[in-house]
């Protein structure tokens, strides 16, 4: 077996990945850079559609309900969402922090802000 990081040959237990310490730590690192940058990317879009539903509903507290070409003009990426429910009539909610959202087949969405317990 050789190092997954140098190609140098590996003494020692059949498992073994890397050679060294020094190689398990440089591994180890850069991955956790990739890891770190592609979370820090859903973080943002996460955050700029919790921004745009933010916008929308203002001091309103409950819900509303717009037309979906708003969200799009706004720029609001649908597919990002921390969690999402389907309720007993198969309706999804999709949820985003404290606020979630239905789409209805008329190209209208509903928005709900769930207010702190």
């Amino acid at each position: 077996m050789t190092c997954k990081i140098c190609s140098k040959k590996i003494i020692g237990r059949r498992d073994k990945i890397f050679c060294s310490v020094k190689c398990k730590n440089y591994y180890h690192v850069n991955l956790r850079k990739v890891t770190d940058r592609v979370v820090q990317e859903v973080d943002t879009i996460l955050h700029r559609n919790r921004s745009i539903l933010l916008e929308i509903m203002g001091k309103r507290k409950g819900q509303c309900t717009i037309d979906r070409i708003v969200l799009e003009k706004m720029k609001f990426r649908y597919k990002y969402h921390t969690h999402q429910y389907k309720n007993s009539k198969g309706k999804v909610y999709y949820y985003l922090y404290d606020f979630a959202w239905m789409e209805f087949s008329n190209d209208s969405i509903l928005i709900i802000r769930n207010s702190p317990s």
